[in-house]
């Protein structure tokens, strides 16, 4: 998390800290300016724990390497023989090679870089630095390949640059449990859509984040779920927001005509089978829990005005192997939404263009985005919090 003040002015993050009622959006330039954004890369992205997908995509043997693009970086994932996952920078300590090609994975034990064969163990240790072994000898331990924080969680894995910056228990807080009961570490990815947003990535969280927007432009939502249904909640541990909306009394999910494909999760309550939760883990992803699966969303912020978002849809295996399963339902059901909500959210962006342009006050029913608001702010000034919670 943040350690230096942002690129902004104090008296407007200021204005965003006010109680609920009195306070103001984030100053424009939080959304627009190219030094703002590029702060967030180092400080929230960087030294924040961010998403980089499904531990069964990017690593699905037991033991082996795998290499991701992540913010910009490239990141080397390993697993060891004993399941432990680690993290590195995808850098050769030769001559900055990559050690393994990017989207590229493997069962092997150690790695070897292709460009003049120095190789590593699992753990990141240096195995051999041909030809000059003796004298790696003398400094070996700073030729190691350089870590990074990783964790897993939900069958999701978790990469923190920085490495030591805020531990991962930390950042996650109360979620695990508040979420127990969709088993999401069992879930299986089926479909995913990735969409290019030209608008700033908060702009896309503020609005998931609320529903007074749902009357003017989502008519299929707010026909299987009220948008005044529900509430927000905020959590004693961790960097995430969120609240849940009811289902109308007719829907068994979140569909076109509310009806279900596939299989309710096993360990619902039976007020969660009522029920669509709704999460926002700083900084970056976005996690829907339906009664019978689960959306997320993950944001890369490519600029201070533009956005890549990967949307995956999860079911429960036994979803899939009910006869006549089609996921259509929830994907087709969320891609139409999406794209309802990416209309408004670019319309807000050209909006925020504007130079006259001066940050406005929330609604009674944006309490969730008056939350994140809070905790952006809150980091700018280097001492993230939600309203009423102590300092990170």
């Amino acid at each position: 998390m943040p350690t230096a003040s942002a690129p902004l002015p104090i008296r407007e993050l200021e204005l965003a800290l006010l109680p609920f009622g009195r306070s103001r959006m984030l100053p424009r330039a939080a959304y627009v300016d190219p030094d703002v954004h590029q702060w967030e890369q180092r400080h929230f992205f960087r030294e924040g724990w961010v998403c980089a997908g499904r531990s069964s995509l990017i690593l699905p043997e037991k033991a082996g390497q795998a290499a991701i693009a992540l913010g910009g970086l490239g990141i080397l994932l390993t697993r060891d023989a004993g399941g432990k996952l680690r993290a590195f920078e995808n850098i050769c300590r030769h001559r900055g090679h990559e050690v393994l090609p990017c989207g590229a994975r493997s069962a092997k034990s150690v790695l070897v870089c292709p460009y003049h064969a120095w190789s590593y163990e699992i753990d990141g240790r240096l195995r051999s630095a041909r030809g000059v072994d003796k004298t790696a000898a003398a400094c070996k331990r700073d030729l190691d390949l350089i870590p990074m924080g990783a964790a897993e969680w939900g069958g999701w894995v978790f990469v923190n640059v920085s490495g030591d910056n805020l531990s991962f228990a930390d950042a996650i807080g109360n979620l695990p449990g508040q979420v127990e009961s969709w088993e999401c570490e069992r879930l299986v990815p089926v479909a995913t859509h990735r969409y290019t947003l030209e608008a700033n990535w908060k702009i896309a969280i503020e609005n998931y984040l609320e529903c007074y927007h749902c009357p003017s432009i989502h008519p299929a939502l707010c026909k299987v779920s009220g948008p005044k249904t529900g509430g927000g909640f905020r959590p004693e541990r961790g960097f995430y927001v969120g609240g849940w909306m009811e289902l109308a009394d007719d829907a068994e999910t979140m569909s076109f005509d509310g009806r279900s494909c596939g299989v309710p999760f096993r360990r619902l309550t039976d007020a969660q089978r009522r029920e669509v939760h709704y999460v926002a883990l700083f900084p970056s992803m976005l996690i829907s829990l339906h009664p019978d699966y689960v959306m997320t969303h993950r944001l890369h912020a490519t600029g201070s005005t533009t956005t890549d978002i990967e949307c995956q849809w999860l079911f429960a295996p036994e979803s899939l192997g009910k006869p006549g399963f089609d996921p259509g339902y929830a994907v087709n059901f969320w891609d139409h939404t999406n794209k309802e909500d990416w209309s408004a959210v670019e319309s807000v962006q050209r909006g925020l263009q504007s130079e006259r342009f001066v940050p406005g006050i929330l609604a009674e029913e944006e309490y969730t985005v008056y939350d994140f608001v809070h905790l952006v702010a809150s980091a700018y000034l280097g001492h993230p919090r939600l309203p009423n919670a102590e300092a990170a």
